[in-house]
């Protein structure tokens, strides 16, 4: 039997883009449910129908770090929380869980979630369940990393100060009610930093390189510039002196977040690491939000899938607004699989809705 392996990441799936009032999601980064579900249609018919095809989720599936819990953005998060946030998620993403649920019926069909800092929820064992309760199958749930036939995935943000998780405590206990995640520095900054500018800036995380939005913010936003500034510099004082049961940070990982202080770092040293190991031809990241494509001695292979939400590069080469709905393809034709980084087109349409965030 011919097979396949379809390699996806970084979709950021929220409540949907709009509300239960019928109103504009602003938060929503997913805007292609429509081309997701054609994705998973397309490799589950056609010359694919009698394929073996194994869909591989490499982390930040669900953005549950921008899903609000009855109006609040917390940073404690228990199995209770996170699993009514999946469940609004599921409510608003309607087409895709369905979508994947026909998918996984099918014959010789299977799926693989590899946990990323976004979605670091899908830890919790009662998350899991109804996740398979809801695509109607037994996922494959990889807490960092996926390892097969020389193919190393893993989602990236482990090779980053900011986003690292302690892979020796998932779970924060001691001195706490019941247990909660225990979130990396990145992901509190996020909640309790970021989202208050986002209010202002909806698209402040979706900007790159940062370097040149820093520079295009002092000429035109010089007093939000300033003021943000000291904020941040305010919060990251106050961060390394907190001592609580829900979080704490030592001071080096906090300087070390400072100086990578990447909002798109490059993980292409990191995965040309990995490729040292005799065992391990091909690695393929995510995290970046930049697709990439890397080659070394020996055919040694690195990818990157980049990302399913829009991105805006300040970047000569590539300035403007970014969509590139792109994914890795795993081919077993030949005795060792090789991969291709393709973007999907999706069907032909004649008109569609025009997106306006």
């Amino acid at each position: 039997m011919k097979k396949i392996k379809l390699v996806i990441s970084d979709l950021h799936l929220g409540k949907g883009r709009k509300l239960a009032n019928g109103m504009t999601n602003p938060l929503e980064e997913f805007y292609f449910e429509d081309k997701l579900v054609e994705f998973i249609d397309f490799y589950s018919s056609g010359k694919y129908r009698d394929y073996e095809v194994e869909l591989i989720i490499n982390g930040d599936f669900l953005n549950f770090l921008q899903i609000d819990y009855r109006g609040h953005f917390l940073t404690v998060v228990t199995e209770g929380v996170a699993l009514e946030k999946l469940k609004m998620i599921i409510a608003g993403q309607e087409k895709v869980f369905r979508a994947l649920k026909e998918f996984a019926a099918a014959p010789h069909r299977s799926i693989t979630y590899i946990v990323g800092n976004h979605d670091q929820a899908m830890l919790w064992p009662q998350l899991r369940a109804y996740f398979n309760h809801t695509v109607g199958t037994t996922v494959k749930f990889k807490n960092i990393a996926y390892n097969f036939d020389g193919i190393h995935i893993e989602h990236g943000h482990m090779h980053e100060a900011a986003n690292r998780f302690d892979p020796k405590k998932f779970f924060l206990k001691k001195d706490l009610p019941e247990p909660i995640l225990n979130l990396p520095f990145g992901s509190h900054f996020f909640i309790e930093f970021v989202m208050k500018i986002k209010q202002k800036h909806p698209h402040i995380d979706k900007v790159r390189p940062f370097n040149r939005l820093l520079r295009w913010a002092l000429v035109n936003e010089t007093w939000f510039t300033f003021v943000t500034f000291f904020k941040l510099m305010f919060y990251f004082l106050r961060s390394m002196f907190v001592s609580h049961p829900t979080k704490y940070f030592p001071i080096k990982r906090i300087v070390q977040t400072l100086l990578e202080s990447a909002i798109f770092p490059d993980l292409s040293e990191f995965a040309h690491r990995i490729l040292r190991h005799e065992s391990v031809n091909t690695v393929i990241f995510g995290h970046t939000h930049v697709y990439e494509y890397r080659q070394w001695e020996g055919g040694k292979e690195y990818f990157n899938t980049g990302t399913w939400t829009d991105i805006t590069s300040l970047d000569l080469k590539s300035l403007g607004k970014i969509t590139k709905l792109t994914f890795v393809y795993i081919d077993y034709e030949t005795e060792r699989p090789l991969c291709y980084l393709k973007e999907w087109k999706g069907y032909h349409k004649v008109e569609e809705d025009v997106i306006v965030a």
